[in-house]
């Protein structure tokens, strides 16, 4: 499909179960895996679940015998949604508590600001959510969407099937929307978009009185050229964003949104009637149809104990992690880091969409990429997806800084910023 960037290399290419054994175990009998979710702060609306998801995951390891022949013990901490205190609580994980891997972070300012902690103690973490990409460390795996497996898709699907003009670029103030809208400013810019086309905004975490800025989109979009606003809008202040959308009467028929971090769990504190046809790009929707997917829901719902209990795609992202890592433990024989990190390079294993997903050298998987339309119930109709999987591209085609470089984890190469036109090491 004409613009959609498949990757320029590649294409198809778990406090409910802390403990299920009887009588105390010595921490020398269990492998620790370490939880870092915001449980409370702007985050925790997305991130609770998430921990909830990865004790599961761990429960469900242990029914089957465990790992290496040891039970799987979580370590549970709560960050706060504050951004310093990530780090913090990561070096505690790694340096106190011995985690053998950490499962956790939402925002991309939470992933930097635990990103030297990684490195620097050489422990594993793997990041479950969509991303801005700019970046492939060793000691990360990138479970989440890359803006190639999530924003070009959702631009190009608006573009082509409703033929958009005018595009608002609405944002948290932090990294992730700042770096993804820059390169699909580029992208759009590179597609013919005037730059008066283009309108860009940027509000706090939990902003909370959108009043002027809905009536600033509602001004923009009445030009006469088809309107559509890109959200890269996290945490809380999703609620009062789409309440005044409906309070100004802007329909998805007038101008729809498409949303990167609006999912099933969001919607769930929302009145979603005023909201339906509007859009989200994940890469997995509760309501795909699958065998896989059917299972997994079963065991979500009895696991938390709540029928109503949505899942999600960051859910879905830490069960492809995870089942990764138990493979590559496997495989190592071993939970220690250098050796899993090799290990886990071409590790393939089920995702709940109907196929396998792959690690790639530059620690990315491949990833279906669908576009729901947001229904009554708070489900999402799936209305587009790509015909195969998407290699996760780590540096972005449409920046000048990093059309030039890949990243290639294996030896000899062993680079995260490899630049192809020098033939060296660290970027330009």
């Amino acid at each position: 499909m004409n613009g959609i960037a498949l990757s320029r290399r590649w294409l198809l290419a778990g406090a409910a179960a802390l403990a299920l054994w009887a009588g105390p175990v010595a921490a020398a009998d269990t492998i620790k895996v370490g939880i870092l979710h915001s449980l409370s702060g702007t985050m925790a609306i997305s991130e609770t679940t998430l921990k909830d998801v990865m004790l599961m995951l761990i429960e469900e390891q242990n029914k089957k015998g465990g790992l290496l022949g040891k039970k799987l013990e979580p370590v549970v901490v709560d960050p706060a949604s504050n951004w310093p205190l990530f780090a913090e609580k990561a070096r505690e994980l790694i340096a106190k508590d011995k985690v053998a891997a950490v499962f956790g972070c939402w925002t991309s300012v939470s992933r930097k600001s635990v990103l030297p902690v990684f490195e620097e103690l050489n422990g594993i973490l793997f990041y479950p959510v969509q991303y801005e990409g700019e970046e492939s460390s060793r000691n990360v795996f990138y479970t989440g969407a890359a803006p190639n497996q999530q924003a070009i898709p959702a631009v190009d699907y608006l573009m082509q099937q409703e033929k958009v003009e005018r595009w608002v670029l609405a944002g948290t103030d932090y990294v992730y929307p700042r770096t993804t809208n820059k390169i699909l400013e580029a992208y759009l810019k590179s597609k013919g978009v005037k730059p008066e086309d283009i309108m860009i905004n940027y509000t706090p975490f939990g902003h909370s009185d959108w009043q002027t800025i809905v009536a600033d989109i509602k001004k923009f979009g009445s030009a006469g050229k088809k309107t559509a606003v890109v959200s890269t809008i996290n945490g809380d202040a999703n609620v009062p964003f789409y309440k005044e959308l409906a309070n100004q009467g802007i329909k998805a028929t007038d101008i729809p949104v498409v949303a990167f971090s609006v999912g099933e769990e969001e919607l769930a504190g929302l009145d979603t009637g005023p909201l339906v046809g509007h859009l989200a790009a994940w890469n997995y929707f509760m309501s795909v149809d699958t065998p896989e997917n059917k299972e997994f829901i079963e065991k979500w719902h009895a696991f938390i104990k709540n029928p109503k209990r949505v899942t999600n795609d960051p859910m879905e992202a830490h069960y492809i992690g995870f089942n990764m890592w138990v493979k590559a433990v496997e495989k190592a024989g071993t939970t220690d880091p250098d050796a899993v990190i090799d290990a886990m390079i071409g590790v393939a294993v089920p995702n709940l969409s109907g196929g396998y997903s792959a690690m790639m050298p530059n620690h990315h998987i491949t990833k279906p990429v669908l576009i729901g339309e947001i229904q009554a119930d708070g489900q999402f109709s799936i209305v587009w997806q790509t015909p195969g999987l998407v290699v996760g591209d780590e540096w972005s085609d449409y920046l000048e800084g990093s059309k030039d470089l890949i990243a290639d984890w294996r030896a000899p190469m062993s680079c995260g910023n490899f630049n192809v036109k020098t033939g060296k090491c660290g970027g330009s």
